[in-house]
Order: C-alpha cells, then sequence, then structure tokens
C-alpha cells in the first residue's frame, strides 16, 4: 500500500485537477506531500521501532496511513486532501521500517532470504502496480466517485491488515533503550527536504532559484549531520546512524548498488509512461497493462535466484545488473523505431525485469548479511531511506531528461505524428543515461566480489 500509493495519484491527476477545481501547484502537493513526509520519516522511524517496540510502531503507522487514507478519499477540497496526504506519508513513514527489522529478527538464513525477497518482489512490482491499479479505479468511476476509490480502496485493505498484524506479529522482541537523537533527527531531515523536495517540485516549476539554492545546500546539510553524528557518538550517545552500521562494506556496497538500480527503475519507468500516454496516446490502463512482461520479469528473479549456488550469488549481482543495461538500452532502441514496439517489446521488458527481479533481492540480503541483530533497526532505516529517495532521484533526473526533450522537439506545429517521434527520440536518449546507471550499479558490488576472490585465494 505504501508503495502503491506514491504513483497510484499519478494517474488520477487530471479527474482529480476537475472535480477539485484546483491549480496545478495544488495537484503537485497532492501528488508530491505524500512522497515528502514518507522519505524524511523512513530512517526515523526505525528508530522509534526499535525503541518503542516494531510491532507497536507499525500498528500506529498503519492505523495512520488507513485512517488518512479515509480522509484523502472524502476530502472535499484541495488543502483537506494536501494534509492527508502529508498524514498518510507519516503513517508510511512509521509504518514501512519495521518490516526490514521484524524481518531481521525473526527470521535466520534461507528463511531471511526468503522473506526479504517477497518483500523486494513486492517493491518492485508495486511501483507497476499502481499505475494499473489507478487507471482501472478512475475509468471505472464507481458510483461516480471519479479519483477517491484510488484512496478508499487502503480502507478494507488496511483494516484487515491490522486485524492480521494484532493477531500474527512477534510479541515481547527485544527493545533498545536508544534516545531519539533530536540533533541527528534535525539535521537528517533538513538535509532530506532539502534533496527531496527541489527534485519533487522543480520540474513543474521550471527549476526556479529556490530550487538551485536547496539542492547546493543539501550537500552540506548532509555534511554537518555527520559532525552531528559523530559528537553524539562523542559523548557516549545514540547516534541516529551509527558509524558502524556505516563500516560495513556490504551495507554500503549494497545500497549503493540498489540506490542505482532503482534510480534507473523508477525514472525509466516513468518515462516510459510517458511516452505510451503523452508520445503514443494510449490509455492509463492499458499503458500499465504494458508492463505486464516487466513485472513478471521481476517476480521469477525475486523468488528464484536462492536456487542457484550461494557462491555464484555476487557475480549474479553483477550480470543482472548488466541485463537489466541491456533492457533498458534495447527498449530505447526498439521504441526509437516509432510505433509500440512490435513483438520484441515484451521480451525486452522480461530482460529487464530479470534482471531487476535478479538484482534487488539479493542485494537485500547482501546489504543486511553483516549487520548485528543489535544494529537491525539502524540498518532498516538506512535501507528503506534508499529506494524511496533513489526513486525521487530517478524521476526528477531521468524524468527531467526525456520531458525536457520530448517538450523541446515536440514543440510547434506538434502534430500527432510530430509528437510521437520526438517522445519516442526522448526515451531513447534517456535510455542512454539510465543504462550508464545500470553499469555502475554493477560495479557497485564489485569490491565485494573482488575481496570475496581474493580471501578464495588465500
Amino acid at each position: 500500500m505504501a508503495l502503491l500509493d506514491a504513483t497510484v495519484v499519478n494517474v488520477a491527476t487530471p479527474t482529480m485537477r476537475t472535480g477539485l477545481h484546483t491549480t496545478g501547484s495544488a495537484l503537485q502537493l497532492i501528488v508530491s506531500g505524500y512522497t515528502i513526509s514518507y522519505a524524511a520519516l523512513l530512517i526515523t522511524g526505525a528508530r522509534l521501532g526499535a525503541r518503542h517496540g516494531f510491532r507497536t510502531v507499525f500498528l500506529i503507522g498503519l492505523a495512520t496511513f488507513t485512517l488518512a487514507s479515509f480522509g484523502c478519499g472524502l476530502a472535499p477540497g484541495a488543502g483537506v486532501l494536501i494534509a492527508a496526504r502529508v498524514v498518510q506519508g507519516i503513517g508510511a513513514g512509521l509504518m514501512v521500517p519495521q518490516i526490514y527489522s521484524l524481518i531481521q529478527l525473526t527470521f535466520e538464513g534461507p528463511a531471511r532470504a526468503r522473506a526479504l525477497s517477497l518483500y523486494a518482489t513486492v517493491i518492485a512490482v508495486a511501483v507497476v502496480v499502481g499505475q494499473v491499479a489507478g487507471g482501472l479505479l478512475v475509468s471505472a468511476d464507481l458510483f461516480g466517485t471519479g479519483w477517491r476509490p484510488v484512496f478508499l480502496i487502503n480502507v478494507p485493505v488496511g483494516l484487515a491488515l491490522l486485524l492480521a498484524a494484532v493477531r500474527l506479529l512477534p510479541r515481547g522482541l527485544p527493545r533498545s533503550d536508544k534516545g531519539l537523537d533530536l540533533p541527528g533527527l534535525v539535521t537528517l531531515t533538513a538535509a532530506l527536504l532539502l534533496l527531496v523536495v527541489p527534485l519533487v517540485l522543480g520540474h513543474e516549476q521550471r527549476w526556479p532559484l529556490w530550487t538551485t539554492v536547496c539542492l547546493a545546500a543539501a550537500a552540506p546539510m548532509f555534511a554537518l549531520f555527520v559532525v552531528v553524528e559523530r559528537a553524539v557518538a562523542r559523548r557516549g550517545g545514540a547516534p541516529l546512524v551509527p558509524g558502524r552500521v556505516l563500516r560495513s562494506r556490504h551495507l554500503v556496497c549494497g545500497a549503493t548498488s540498489l540506490f542505482f538500480g532503482m534510480a534507473g527503475y523508477a525514472g525509466f519507468l516513468f518515462s516510459f509512461s510517458q511516452h505510451l500516454q503523452s508520445g503514443l496516446g494510449e490509455s492509463a490502463t492499458r499503458a500499465g497493462l504494458t508492463f505486464a512482461p516487466l513485472a513478471l520479469g521481476v517476480a521469477t528473479g525475486s523468488l528464484t535466484w536462492q536456487k542457484l549456488p550461494t557462491r555464484w550469488h555476487l557475480p549474479m549481482i553483477a550480470v543482472a545488473c548488466t541485463l537489466a543495461a541491456a533492457g533498458y538500452l534495447g527498449i530505447g532502441l526498439a521504441m526509437r523505431q516509432g510505433g509500440q514496439g512490435g513483438l520484441v517489446l515484451p521480451v525486452l521488458q522480461l530482460v529487464w525485469g530479470l534482471g531487476l527481479g535478479y538484482t534487488t533481492s539479493p542485494l537485500l540480503t547482501l546489504a543486511l548479511s553483516k549487520i548485528a541483530p543489535a544494529d537491525a533497526s539502524d540498518a532498516s532505516g538506512v535501507l528503506t531511506t534508499v529506494p524511496q529517495l533513489a526513486q525521487v532521484v530517478g524521476v526528477a533526473a531521468y524524468g527531467s531528461i526525456f520531458l525536457a526533450l520530448a517538450d523541446r522537439h515536440g514543440a510547434g506545429g506538434a502534430t500527432a505524428v510530430r509528437t510521437a517521434a520526438a517522445s519516442a527520440d526522448a526515451l531513447h536518449t534517456t535510455a542512454l543515461p539510465v543504462t550508464a546507471g545500470a553499469l555502475l550499479a554493477a560495479l557497485a558490488v564489485l569490491p565485494l566480489l573482488l575481496g570475496k576472490r581474493h580471501r578464495e585465494r588465500r
């Protein structure tokens, strides 16, 4: 639900704008208010879970998310909807980090790898499902409610999950007496907001000066966060992100590879969706269904990689990243020719999906493999933040490249043929840096692969 709600609204925005008689800026905040509050709270949510109980904080987050979804569905105007979306993001930020922690503390060995594989499948597939579900719900216009079922569908699902969570989630897991680290919380939240807000809002507002200032200030703020965390550690406190967590090579390499992989996935999926709908004129539902081979590939890779011998897992990640890169490049070339891409498009999407599926799940397992149970919540906060930030950065960076090129080449006498050609060329050009990013994801695990081979020779 949390990941689906980050994308499901995109399909419903035209209907929202008509139904609420709202401005473009308000519409942006309806879409992005959720993402901003969600991304900013993930690491803090993980610490709250460790301190007050993962089960308890998960239930609070799920209840908050469900109630806010109800508020979104009944919102009488844009202002109420924006506020409800922010609260929805807070609920997701409390709920999602507990999943990693619960998996870390309640599963071991192959069972943990299977649980992480299922979770990784959900992460990757939810983005595609969000677009399909949004198109179907809006097109159905149930009982004349327009866009409202996009949010209201969460209510019965959330209530069912609350009942299941109360009954099934483990009680009595160890809690931490770590404090909240308020200096770290303030500086990290400020750094994340300085990065996320301009990336989310920048393109629609044509990158005004404040977006440049915020992005320029983000790096110094992250540096200040590091300084603050070291000071907290020297005083004997509990920093929000302990240094020993970031000293784990498996976590750093895994998270880096995951960042490049998810950024490319989200950015190219956004660009491809825009090409199908704006360039080729397909409906949201049909565009979403076009990605069925991608979802199949992701699910297949995520659920079968463990059947390979353990010694193959690290090389498999590097090969899978390269496979995803081939999928991006192939789709860009196939769509550049114009039209629907023919029979080769489903094959290339399957290749892309398999590359992603054989990457995301193993990376989550790899990143957490050397983390002590005592640090599970802190590592969970980092690992839940990385994919979320990656998606925001990917859509902002790669999406902006696509939109800028499509708008520039399609301007002036933009007939349907000209628009489609400009969009196809923009998608091909966007595929090039996305392909490079996927190859960087492969290179990120190279230090672990070389280290493993060095140990085997010894």
